[in-house]
């Protein structure tokens, strides 16, 4: 569907319109910012227009934290998407580097991280590995995991850690669209996470876009990884580097769209842009074989001339 120029002014009116609602409904939001330790990054404490004090991580990317308005919300849910199955990875990935960016300096065994797995998501992309989340930056003495079997439960569970102001971080991960887990859920997670001021993050596990509380949602694909840079500058040739995750911001209070690199390094526990390299060979790359271009659109202006009848004729032999 093609956005007119009017019709796009209205949809922004529309979404500053709910935003300021959802401000003005919740009476006492998150005027005391948890007192926690320094995270990674510099978090922000202001007031916005509404009288709404924010709280919020800065990614240390400039053009994600402008989408953001200032950096990630340490009070409410965000959603992280997985388009198929074998995407899964990298979205738990891309979370948990989340999750080290709010834990920041603070001691082992200290505000832990709860990591809900509901159902099959497990069988179906595999579980968190001790030994992995320590390499990834992750110290595993903080971590809590729970397997309930419905979402039912997982919801439950959820709400009630959110009620307890203990958690660094909370890690919801579902699968696909469950018809338990709809608008009204999401919404009562949401405004429990900004009462409580902890962040929540929804891993959605080959799951398609729907309605949602949740004020930023990504769609975290992988991406190739570089190799391994050595003392002198080169790469270590055969080498895996760091992990590389194509995220694109599907949606944002200024609905503006934006896919980019991101390449997490657990050394320095941090994102950092990955710019792709272009190259004059593959600028002046051309397909080996000529082929017909598709249409823009199948109804547009510039679609392709109709074939004509098709006749269907006997074989002759």
């Amino acid at each position: 569907m093609v956005q007119t120029p009017m019709t796009r002014e209205r949809l922004f009116a529309l979404r500053e319109t709910i935003a300021q609602m959802e401000n003005e409904n919740v009476p006492g939001l998150l005027k005391a910012a948890r007192k926690g330790a320094a995270t990674g990054f510099e978090q922000k404490i202001g007031v916005d227009d509404a009288g709404v004090s924010s709280h919020v991580l800065p990614l240390g990317i400039a053009a994600l934290d402008d989408i953001l308005q200032g950096g990630l919300p340490l009070g409410g849910l965000t959603e992280i998407r997985a388009a198929e199955t074998r995407d899964t990875g990298a979205a738990m990935g891309f979370v948990l580097g989340l999750a080290v960016l709010c834990r920041g300096d603070q001691a082992p065994g200290s505000s832990p991280i709860l990591w809900i797995g509901q159902g099959m998501t497990g069988a179906e992309a595999g579980a968190p590995y001790g030994r992995g989340l320590q390499a990834y930056g992750l110290d595993i003495g903080c971590c809590i995991f729970s397997s309930p079997r419905t979402i039912a439960d997982a919801l439950w569970i959820a709400e009630a850690a959110l009620s307890v102001p203990v958690f660094t971080a909370i890690i919801l991960e579902v699968r696909g669209n469950p018809a338990q887990f709809g608008l009204n859920e999401s919404r009562r997670l949401h405004m429990r996470a900004r009462t409580g001021n902890v962040p929540i993050f929804l891993l959605r596990q080959a799951g398609e876009e729907e309605a949602s509380s949740a004020l930023f949602r990504f769609l975290v694909a992988p991406a190739p990884a570089a190799g391994r840079p050595l003392p002198d500058g080169s790469m270590l040739a055969g080498s895996i580097g760091n992990p590389v995750f194509r995220v694109a911001v599907e949606k944002s209070r200024t609905f503006a769209p934006l896919e980019l690199l991101m390449e997490w390094s657990s050394h320095a526990r941090r994102f950092r842009h990955l710019i792709p390299e272009t190259t004059a060979s593959s600028a002046k790359f051309q397909p080996t074989y000529s082929v017909a271009e598709f249409p823009a659109s199948a109804g547009g202006p510039d679609g392709a001339d109709e074939m004509g009848r098709v006749m269907a004729f006997q074989k002759a032999s």
